[in-house]
């Protein structure tokens, strides 16, 4: 297939956003990591904090190997923290652990957004997957229906996104209000837990308008949203 000039119009915003959003998670990181709490609580122990505040008793908390690797498993109940957050008691780790307390505490709750989310990850995989070849190979073939029905696959994957964006925030504005809350923060340092998962969040958008951004370019240039082929 001969390289399209167009296909960089398309996806070069949403990358340029991409490597932005993780710069500033890895910048934002990076400066509040060297800032330690008052009260001295590690993110395990402020996690901690928020899910017994919440009632929750059969979550368990372990460390997870990788930077940033940090992430809440509904099916096993697990929290796992990466080593630079589990046993850290940095302004940073508290906001990024506390962050993936807030998604234990959305499961224990049943926040809708986190439940439809976990419902759309088959699809959204079979759609990374094979949508986004299928949409090449309709526009090799010059077929718009084969192009249509990579795009159906590959919108899985924007809708998964979009979902996502409620999830994360959710459980970002549950951190930031529950660790001043409960004093594992001052209003000073809560700053700081703000500014880490402002950035963080930056990263789930980008990935959502990347993937539009795709999405629309195939689109447009198989003639499906009026472009021309």
């Amino acid at each position: 297939m001969i390289f399209d000039p167009l296909y960089l119009l398309f996806v070069l915003p949403g990358l340029g956003l991409s490597l932005w959003a993780s710069a500033r998670v890895k910048s934002s990181f990076k400066k509040y990591s060297k800032v330690r709490t008052a009260r001295g609580l590690t993110g395990a122990e402020a996690a901690k904090v928020l899910l017994t505040g919440a009632g929750i008793t059969n979550v368990k908390i372990v460390r997870s190997q990788g930077m940033l690797s940090d992430h809440y498993n509904p099916v096993s109940k697990t929290l796992a923290l990466s080593e630079s957050v589990h046993g850290s008691d940095s302004v940073a780790a508290v906001g990024v652990a506390t962050h993936e307390a807030g998604h234990a505490i959305q499961h224990a709750q049943h926040y809708a957004p986190l439940w439809v989310r976990s419902a759309l990850v088959p699809t959204a995989n079979v759609g990374s997957s094979i949508g986004y070849f299928v949409m090449m190979i309709g526009m090799f073939m010059a077929s718009t229906n084969m192009v249509l029905v990579g795009a159906v696959l590959f919108s899985a994957v924007l809708l998964f996104q979009v979902v996502t964006l409620p999830v994360e925030f959710n459980a970002s504005n549950r951190a930031k209000a529950l660790v001043v809350e409960h004093g594992i923060v001052t209003a000073q340092e809560r700053k700081g837990v703000d500014a880490v998962l402002n950035a963080a969040a930056l990263t789930y958008v980008a990935a959502a308008v990347s993937t539009l951004l795709t999405l629309l370019y195939f689109l447009w240039r198989s003639g499906l949203i009026g472009g021309r082929r």
